[in-house]
Parts: structure tokens; sequence; C-alpha cells
């Protein structure tokens, strides 16, 4: 069930894969990029069920203390299941944990993906220096492949899963761009439910991704970038409480 624009770009590369020789490297690259197509969640959901007593018992299952982070958590996921309730249509806050490593960041996100029914998928950002690897490469190189949010969404195979942004503080540039401005189009909502990548060149609806972010320095982060995104502060475990 491809979008009609998908669909016309599909119907152009298997004309092109049937005039082309079959073994020949055109081929192979055509055969890749509807392979990729084919195996990307266009109309797979999980089926979330947001229960906020249920969602609260899992946060205190899988993590000791926190009480602060968890409290907010909870708020983020009841202001979701209000509008849901309502049939409105606002969309909420892109989540962003700041705190030194160590402290749950990450595993509270896979505990918020476990408390609504969602897939839970993560990528790490620390050190990327180039724009494709949130957009792709574009066709005309060799070995082209998609960035690593298309990636991520198929390994997820749905296309509404808790999505975790790892080390956004970590982000570089460099000649072959600042993968930071990228990452602005896919927080944006008003942006993210048309994002192109470079391999696909076509567009995909990430507007019902689940993103959250995680940082250890809210400073290294682009005002821009983290004007998106809401701080929710780990403050760290105690010597008693490691113990």
């Amino acid at each position: 069930k491809l979008p009609e624009v998908a669909r016309k770009e599909v119907n152009r590369e298997v004309l092109r894969l049937e005039r082309s020789a079959k073994e020949s490297t055109e081929a192979q690259v055509i055969r890749t990029y509807l392979e990729w197509i084919t195996e990307l969640p266009w109309d797979k959901r999980s089926e979330e069920h947001l229960d906020l007593h249920e969602a609260a018992r899992v946060l205190e299952e899988d993590h000791f203390g926190l009480n602060d982070v968890k409290e907010r958590v909870l708020e983020f996921l009841a202001v979701r299941h209000m509008k849901a309730a309502r049939n409105e249509s606002g969309r909420s806050p892109i989540l962003l944990f700041v705190g030194p490593p160590g402290v749950g960041k990450t595993s509270i996100a896979k505990s918020i993906a476990r408390a609504v029914g969602r897939e839970y998928v993560r990528i790490s950002l620390g050190g990327a220096r180039d724009e494709a690897d949130i957009r792709g490469h574009r066709r005309t190189y060799v070995g082209a492949m998609p960035g690593r949010i298309i990636e991520g969404l198929k390994r997820a195979g749905t296309k509404n899963p808790v999505f975790v942004l790892d080390e956004v503080d970590k982000l570089g540039a460099s000649f072959q761009g600042d993968p930071a401005s990228a990452l602005l189009e896919v927080l944006d909502p008003a942006q993210n439910d048309s994002f192109v990548d470079h391999y696909l060149n076509i567009p995909f609806d990430l507007s019902e991704v689940m993103f959250v972010a995680t940082a250890n320095l809210v400073a290294n982060i682009p005002a821009p970038l983290l004007d998106r995104m809401e701080v929710v502060d780990f403050s760290g475990y105690t010597s008693a409480e490691k113990n």
C-alpha cells in the first residue's frame, strides 16, 4: 500500500529493471533500491495501548529512584492520552534526556516503548559528521545507502516506533555537511510528514514516530535543534543509591 508518489517511482524503476541486462551493475542497484522500498513499513503500525497505571508500574519496575524523571515521563504520556481521547492532532514535544553517562537515559526510553506497546529502535549519533548519516546518499554514489533514520525504521518494522536519538550533543560538522541541520527536518512536526531521504528520493511520513533524544551536555546542542525539544534533567545516582 504505497503512497501514489512512491508507486510512480517504483513503477518507473521496475520498467528500468526490465530493460536492463540481468547481471549488469545497474540492475543490481535498481534491485537493491526496490528491496529497500518494499521492506519499509509504509502502512504497518504498532497498536498503542496507553494505560498510565501500567506505565507507572513499568517505570517503577525498570528503574530505582529517578522519581522526578518518572513523574515528568508520566505527565508526557498523560498529555498524549488526553489528546488521543479528544482526537486532537496537536504534536507532542520531543523529550531530551540530559545527564551524565550511565544514569538510565536510554533505558527510560526503552521502558516508555514497553509501556505504550510500541517497537523500540535506537541510533547513536556520536561522532556523526556527514549530513548523509541522516539524509542518506544519493544513488549516483557507488555503494549508496539510506540514512540512519530510514534504516532504523526498517529495523523497527513499524512506522510509529519509539525512536531514540542517542548522543545528539556529540554531532559534528565537516565539509560533508551539518547533520544537526538535517536533524531539524526530522524533528520538525511541520516538515517530517514528508521527510525525503536522498537514497529513496520519495517522501516518507515520520509524523507518527515518537522521538526521544539523549545528551550529556545541553551546551553542545545547536540552539535551533534544542528549541524543538523539551529538556528532562537526570541528576544521577548518589553513592547510597548505587550500593
